[in-house]
């Protein structure tokens, strides 16, 4: 098969060895699309590498076709349209996953918008659902709401009763992320967010892919008993935390990152996913946001586009030729 290759400071689309028969509880997919995301710009930079055992491929999401399934796989059969979020190996012609891993595609969703689907909304559901715990009701700062992650956020918490302030790069992004649902936003090139989130009503919960100093700012707009929980690092990982904060208000700070969960923690995940986000999406209510396609021997390009904070949702590769 063919798949990307890390070639100095090229990504190169050349033939690597197939990942072989999957196991027993496993799935092997022939892959149409794979979803990037910023922890492939990470890996590719050497800042994050897999987990034990992982491909070294790049590529945490894909959607395809199931090429062979396990002997103990019984809710999946060859030839199904699926998607699946992956630890690695997506960037590729074919991925080997566990089977926990994969869903059938949401009713009239597309392969391509669905390689746009499992990274985003696993690691929205994980981080508001099961990592803070978030009740109807309850109020999120989101940073980056324009990005992947954010434009599922936005969506998924309004379905769940979740009212959302974000912080973006434009006022453009502003109303984006407005019409997918946010009550309000921020611009970051405005200086700090907190006045206008306190101006808001507080948060209880911040979903923050930054660090940095923005943490300290975190704490100084959570409501009493808030959250806090740290996605990545773009801003650095060195910052100052008030624990006069946290202890007064009873803040939590929870670090949480999906790649490295074991798989039954990202079957519960999933699960939750098929049953509480899939009928949703099916019925419109919400929606892929996709900004654009590349074919995989452009990765590069891709990447740097992802890179360049333009994009609006989701940047896609397209690994089949007729997908």
């Amino acid at each position: 098969m063919k798949a990307i290759a890390i070639d100095g400071d090229a990504l190169v689309w050349t033939d690597h060895d197939e990942p072989g028969a999957p196991g027993a509880e496993d799935v092997l997919i022939d892959v149409a699309w794979a979803g990037m995301n910023r922890a492939d710009l990470t890996q590719r930079a050497g800042g994050y590498p897999p987990p034990p055992g992982a491909s070294e491929i790049l590529g945490l999401e894909v959607s395809g076709h199931v090429r062979a399934v396990g002997d103990n796989v019984t809710h999946l059969n060859v030839g199904d349209p699926v998607c699946a979020l992956l630890t690695g190996g997506g960037y590729a012609e074919q991925v080997r996953v566990p089977a926990a891993q994969v869903l059938p595609l949401p009713g009239g969703i597309s392969l391509r918008d669905a390689a746009g689907l499992p990274e985003v909304f696993a690691t929205a559901w994980m981080n508001l659902y099961m990592e803070a715990s978030l009740k109807p009701g309850e109020r999120i700062l989101l940073h980056a709401g324009a990005s992947g992650v954010g434009t599922a956020v936005i969506q998924l918490a309004k379905a769940m009763g979740n009212p959302v302030f974000v912080t973006v790069g434009s006022d453009a992004k502003i109303e984006a992320c407005k019409a997918l649902g946010a009550e309000a936003g921020w611009n970051r090139y405005n200086g700090s967010f907190v006045d206008a989130v306190k101006d808001w009503g507080g948060a209880d919960m911040v979903l923050d892919p930054v660090g940095g100093d923005y943490i300290h700012q975190d704490q100084s707009v959570l409501n009493v008993n808030g959250r806090i929980v740290l996605i990545g690092l773009m801003g650095g990982r060195e910052t100052q935390l008030d624990l006069g904060y946290m202890l007064m208000k009873r803040q939590r700070l929870i670090g949480s990152t999906l790649r490295s969960q074991p798989v039954a923690r990202k079957r519960e995940v999933m699960d939750a996913l098929y049953e509480t986000v899939w009928p949703l999406l099916a019925s419109g209510e919400i929606k892929p946001i996709i900004d654009r396609e590349f074919a995989i021997e452009d990765a590069a390009a891709a990447m740097d586009f992802l890179k360049s904070n333009d994009s609006q949702g989701k940047v896609l590769l397209r690994v089949a030729e007729s997908a």
